[in-house]
């Protein structure tokens, strides 16, 4: 009965040494079993370096040595989610536990950090990984935003899976679909390769995924609601989508996205605003869009906007909270600096 105990508490990382604890230490293989879980998310606590030279795949990544540590788990992370955490020998990562369970998280530490997950030959990666942020609606849900890349992102809506314009491969970057829950909802923007896969669609679809597209696409792929520019849709008493204008207005670009045949998409979800803007310059309709609390704007010439396009496009909505997206090589660190004194949180992930 004594090794039982033993063991027992072994296996739930509980023991003398820590049981002063409020969070659970982990061995490599029963932390590799954890981390499959779908409530589980997996976070990475050295610096942006150490990161980048090889992580968890699929890892959130806030340096705990930061000062603002606690206020960037809280944003990143959201509550009910075990959080699985690691640093290179489990000092840190320890440290970041005990601090992410006085703020109410269920936190494993990985020990030995991920040392001890290369010695028994565990994978790791250094592609880049999507960056999570949580938002609390005005009714008091839950908006994940996963930002994956370039235009793909993924909403998680008080449990529900929307997944915008979702792509498996771009270049030497890839999102594994087959890793994420199936979508109950698929939007799609437009046509072009870098928003329209019908591989990812199918990855992510089953029986009763819901896609919502423009003429163009639904075409292609011989299903989907339509959508054209003004129209609008309540899905399932679970969000509002209204369908808004993008295109090019600039001379010699007007080919790339012409008027009337994309789609930029606002979802009302329990009072929260969220407005994907597609492939646009920054057009007139812009100044009808009212109340939006997080904006996806596009950010490369010259298919969308250049910088200042997406200073004066951002000035004219006045989000909350800017993500600059789609931006390829284009230079938007400066982005929220220049807009600090508009009022707008700017956060860069992500999304070349």
């Amino acid at each position: 009965m004594k090794k039982f105990i033993t063991f027992l508490l072994a296996m739930l990382g509980l023991n003398s040494a820590c049981s002063q604890q409020s969070f659970k230490n982990s061995g490599v293989e029963d932390f590799a079993q954890l981390i499959l879980q779908p409530n589980v998310i997996v976070l990475d606590v050295r610096t942006a370096e150490e990161f980048a030279q090889g992580h968890l795949a699929g890892a959130v990544n806030i340096d705990v040595k930061k000062d603002d540590f606690e206020q960037l788990a809280q944003q990143q992370l959201p509550s009910g989610k075990t959080i699985a955490v690691y640093c290179r020998s489990g000092r840190r990562s320890a440290k970041a536990a005990g601090l992410l369970a006085k703020l109410g998280y269920d936190a494993v530490n990985l020990k030995g950090g991920i040392l001890a997950w290369q010695e028994q030959q565990m994978p790791v990666t250094s592609q880049p990984t999507h960056e999570m942020d949580t938002f609390t609606t005005p009714g008091g849900k839950t908006l994940e935003i996963h930002a994956l890349m370039h235009a793909c992102i993924r909403l998680v809506a008080d449990g529900k899976e929307i997944e915008i314009d979702p792509v498996g491969k771009l270049g030497e970057r890839t999102v594994d679909y087959t890793a994420m829950p199936k979508a109950d909802y698929i939007l799609v923007t437009h046509e072009h390769a870098d928003h329209f896969d019908t591989d990812a669609i199918g990855k992510l679809s089953n029986d009763g995924t819901k896609l919502f597209t423009n003429r163009r696409c639904a075409d292609m792929l011989g299903y989907g609601n339509v959508m054209a520019n003004g129209d609008t849709a309540s899905v399932d008493g679970v969000f509002s989508i209204e369908a808004v204008p993008a295109y090019n207005t600039t001379p010699g670009h007007l080919q790339f996205h012409p008027k009337g045949r994309d789609n930029g998409f606002v979802l009302t979800f329990d009072g929260m605003r969220i407005y994907i803007a597609g492939d646009t310059e920054d057009i007139p309709e812009m100044a009808n869009l009212h109340d939006i609390d997080i904006a996806f704007l596009p950010c490369n010439q010259p298919y969308t906007m250049t910088p200042d396009q997406l200073l004066r496009a951002a000035r004219v909505i006045k989000p909350r909270v800017l993500y600059p997206y789609h931006y390829g090589k284009t230079d938007v660190t400066h982005i929220p600096q220049q807009l600090s004194q508009d009022g707008i949180e700017v956060r860069i992930r992500h999304l070349e």
